[in-house]
């Protein structure tokens, strides 16, 4: 059996001129800055300041010396490694909808981990995929540099849902054994019961830049019901009668309208970047549009 395509390869290309943003850099501190400025031995020229005791007198720029009769030295912008962390939710609910449909959640998500990856991968970045249910699953790298593409596109291309999904427990989980901090996407449907806001807030306790890109489905915003059904949790078998009327929808409406700005209103006050998603947006118009809106990529 051939591998699954998850990513063509002219947009491939595109991702190689693409870089991930993260919030903070070690040395400069700076947000949404992948250089930081350093005394010396950098990639190129950044800026000048002023001569401290210690300095390096090899980097005393003696033209500046001359004309202001002031001691500056040059910095140099040196490149940062981000660590990156893609958690993929294979829960049961991500199956949906079939494939008779369109590309369910969980291809959807496996799609833009890979390609988040990628830029990644060709940056020199290290990249880490996680799979999850309830529980810490399958797990990619940490892995660096182009030729793990194919690696992450197999572990991806390859995830099957399954399970009930808790993401406290995972998040708990995984920045508990997780050492090295840095930019860590998460990637569900979040339809959980409890748990999500928890979840949220373990990781930016410990420090990490969290993305939330938020995968739904366009029957997930309005399911096509109508008339008497038994619905079916397809995580928990739990079974519940109803009448899908005009009243009915109305009140799942309000109830989701609620759950939705909810969750947007709690990641905003906690420094979360949250980003909303259908499965029915283009591949290359969320990554190279909506996700460099929302400051991950540039």
């Amino acid at each position: 059996m051939s591998e699954p395509l998850l990513l063509d390869p002219q947009f491939l290309s595109r991702l190689e001129t693409l870089s991930l943003r993260t919030r903070r850099i070690v040395r400069s501190g700076m947000r949404g800055e992948r250089r930081s400025a350093t005394l010396g031995r950098g990639v190129e020229f950044a800026d000048y300041r002023g001569y401290q005791p210690g300095d390096d007198y090899r980097y005393i720029d003696w033209n500046i010396y001359s004309r202001l009769d002031r001691l500056f030295v040059k910095l140099f912008s040196e490149e940062e490694e981000i660590n990156v962390h893609l958690l993929v939710d294979r829960s049961r609910s991500m199956g949906f909808p079939p494939a008779s449909v369109g590309p369910s959640k969980l291809r959807y998500a496996a799609q833009v981990a890979a390609a988040i990856g990628t830029i990644g991968l060709v940056n020199m970045d290290r990249v880490s995929a996680v799979a999850f249910d309830r529980q810490v699953g399958e797990v990619f790298g940490p892995s660096r540099g182009r030729s793990q593409t194919f690696q992450l596109f197999r572990f991806l291309g390859w995830l099957e849902p399954g399970g009930r999904s808790d993401l406290a427990a995972v998040m708990r989980e995984y920045v508990h054994q997780t050492r090295r901090r840095g930019l860590l996407v998460l990637l569900s449907d979040l339809l959980i019961p409890e748990g999500v806001e928890e979840g949220l807030k373990l990781a930016r306790a410990r420090h990490f830049d969290l993305f939330v890109v938020h995968i739904l489905s366009d029957e997930d915003l309005a399911p096509p019901l109508a008339g008497e059904l038994r619905l079916i949790d397809c995580e928990t078998g739990r079974a519940v009668d109803v009448t899908a009327d005009g009243a009915a929808l109305r009140a799942f409406a309000r109830a989701r309208d609620r759950y939705l700005s909810g969750l947007e209103q709690f990641c905003l006050r906690h420094g979360i970047d949250y980003l909303r998603a259908t499965t029915t947006i283009p591949l290359v118009d969320l990554i190279l549009r909506y996700l460099r809106v929302g400051g991950l990529i540039t």
